[in-house]
C-alpha cells in the first residue's frame, strides 16, 4: 500500500512538472465518472457547427414509439435541397456528449510527513402516387401551403414547405398524415410572419426496414443565413413538463452563447463527500434543479467550454478530425485533415443545458460566438485524505483537521443539492486521530526526528 501510494505521489508531482508550464489551467486530478445526457429521460440534443453565416445543425431523435408515427416539423431560413440534407452517425452526438460532460474528478491526499515539492493546488446537443400528387396540389393551393422541394434521404421522406398562414399549414399536415398537437397553428405563426420556411420529415417505411435499422439516426442540414438560432417553441406543444435540451456548439472563435436569455455557468469546482461517488448522477441532477430553481428557470447553463486540442481531466478522449467533420465541421485545415493525430484548436466546444417550458422560454434561442476562449467544465472533487499511520506531528495536525474539512464539504453538498445535513453527516468517513506521547513530542521539539 506504501509503494502505491509513493507512485500515485509521483504521478502527481511528474504531472504538475507538465501543467505548470499551462498558461492558464492546471488540474492533476484523476477523472472517475461522468454526468451525460443519459441522466435525462426527454433530453434532446443538438449540434451546431457554425462559421460566418454557414450552418450545420445535426438533430439527434430521442423519439420512442412506432417508427410510423414519427415526424419532425422544423422552422429553416431558406429552401433546402437534397445535398443540404443527410442522415449522420448516431455515435458522433454519442462523442460529444462524452467528452463535454459534466465530471466528477478525484484527488489523493499525500502523506503529510513525507517532503512535498510546494505547488499551487488551487481548484483551478414513399413519394405519392401522380394521381394522389394532383389532388394534393390543388388542396395544397386552397390551403395557401407550397412543397418548395421533396426528396428521400437515407430512411427519411423530406419536404420543404411554404406557408400563407399557420391554420392552413397545420390542416395540410394533418391532412397529408403528420399527427401536429392541438394548438400547434398558434406557434407556427410566427414562423410563417418571418418567412421561414418549414423542414418536415417523415420515416420512410420501406427504407427503414430494408436497411434493418435499429433506430432512427440524426438528421443533419446545412444552410447559409444570418440567423444563428434555434427553434425550441414547437416543441412545447404537448409538453407536459419541462423538457431538457442539450446544445453543443462548434465554433472557430470562442465560446458560445444565448442572447436573449442569460447564459449562466453550472457550479463548479467544489469539493463534495466521497460517497458522492456511488451517486453521482443523483447528485448532479439535484444539483441542476436546485441551480435551475435559484436562476429564475429561464436561463441557459454552460456546463463545458473547450477548444478539441485537448481537455484537463478528459471524460472522453477529445473527437478526431474525421469525427469533426462527421459533427459538421467545415472549416478544418489542410494539415488536420491530413493527419488524423492532429488536434485542431480552432474548433472550440460549447456545451449548453436549457431547461425550458413554455411560460419561461417564449422566444426561441438565438445565439452568438464570442472571442472568449477561456476553459470551462462543471467539476466536481473528491479529496481522498490519507488514512496510513502518521509518523510526525504535522500528521497528526493534518488528522485532527479532517472533521472539519469533511464538515465543509457535507455542507457545501448541501447548499448545492438541497440535501439535508443531518442524513449527509452519517455517511463521512470517520478518522481514528493517532495519540502520542510526551516524551515523543519532546524528543521532535529537541531533535527534529520523530520517534514513533
Amino acid at each position: 500500500m506504501k509503494l502505491i501510494r509513493i507512485f500515485l505521489s509521483f504521478l502527481l508531482i511528474l504531472g504538475l512538472s507538465f501543467t505548470l508550464a499551462a498558461p492558464t489551467w492546471a488540474f492533476c486530478g484523476f477523472y472517475v465518472a461522468k454526468a451525460d445526457s443519459k441522466l435525462y429521460n426527454q433530453a434532446s440534443q443538438v449540434a451546431i457547427a457554425r462559421s460566418g453565416n454557414r450552418t450545420v445543425l445535426t438533430m439527434a431523435n430521442d423519439y420512442q414509439g412506432e417508427v410510423k408515427d414519427f415526424a419532425i416539423v422544423v422552422p429553416v431560413p431558406v429552401v433546402l435541397q437534397q445535398e443540404q440534407v443527410q442522415v449522420a452517425n448516431p455515435a458522433i452526438i454519442e462523442r460529444l456528449d462524452a467528452f463535454s460532460a459534466p465530471r466528477l474528478v478525484e484527488y489523493f491526499d499525500p502523506d503529510p510527513c513525507a517532503p512535498m515539492w510546494e505547488s499551487d493546488m488551487s481548484l483551478a446537443p414513399a413519394a405519392p402516387s401522380a394521381e394522389r400528387a394532383a389532388v394534393g396540389q390543388s388542396s395544397n393551393q386552397a390551403l395557401g401551403v407550397t412543397i418548395e422541394s421533396q426528396f428521400t434521404v437515407g430512411e427519411y421522406d423530406i419536404l420543404i414547405l411554404s406557408a400563407r398562414e399557420s391554420r392552413g399549414l397545420a390542416t395540410w399536415l394533418t391532412q397529408n398524415g403528420y399527427r401536429i398537437p392541438r394548438g400547434a397553428n398558434q406557434l407556427l405563426q410566427p414562423y410563417i410572419r418571418q418567412g421561414l420556411k418549414f423542414f418536415v420529415a417523415k420515416v420512410n417505411l420501406g427504407e427503414y426496414e430494408s436497411a434493418g435499422y435499429q433506430r432512427l439516426r440524426p438528421l443533419q442540414i446545412q444552410y447559409e443565413s444570418p440567423r444563428f438560432m434555434l427553434p425550441i417553441r414547437l416543441g412545447m406543444v404537448n409538453a407536459s413538463a419541462a423538457q431538457d435540451l442539450i446544445v453543443y456548439i462548434l465554433s472557430p472563435e470562442g465560446q458560445a452563447e444565448v442572447t436573449n436569455y442569460r447564459t449562466v455557468k453550472v457550479p463548479s469546482d467544489a469539493e463534495i463527500p466521497l460517497f458522492v461517488e456511488e451517486k453521482f448522477g443523483d447528485f448532479y441532477q439535484a444539483m441542476f434543479n436546485r441551480s435551475y430553481e435559484q436562476e429564475g428557470k429561464n436561463v441557459a447553463f454552460l456546463e463545458y467550454a473547450w477548444d478539441m486540442a485537448g481537455c484537463d481531466p478528459c471524460s472522453a478522449e477529445p473527437l478526431t478530425p474525421d469525427e469533426m467533420r462527421q459533427a459538421g465541421v467545415f472549416w478544418l485545415s489542410g494539415e488536420s485533415v491530413a493527419n488524423p493525430w492532429v488536434r485542431p484548436v480552432n474548433v472550440f466546444l460549447t456545451r449548453l443545458h436549457v431547461r425550458y417550458t413554455r411560460d419561461r422560454f417564449p422566444e426561441d434561442l438565438m445565439f452568438q460566438a464570442t472571442n472568449n476562449r477561456s476553459f470551462f467544465q462543471g467539476r466536481y472533487i473528491l479529496r481522498h485524505p490519507f488514512t496510513e499511520e502518521v509518523s510526525c506531528e504535522a500528521g497528526q495536525r493534518y488528522q485532527r483537521q479532517l472533521p472539519q474539512q469533511f464538515e465543509q464539504q457535507a455542507r457545501t453538498l448541501a447548499r448545492l443539492t438541497g440535501w439535508k445535513l443531518e442524513e449527509i453527516r452519517p455517511q463521512l468517513p470517520k478518522i481514528q486521530i493517532q495519540s502520542f506521547s510526551l516524551w515523543q513530542w519532546v524528543w521532535s521539539a529537541l531533535t527534529g526526528q520523530w520517534i514513533g
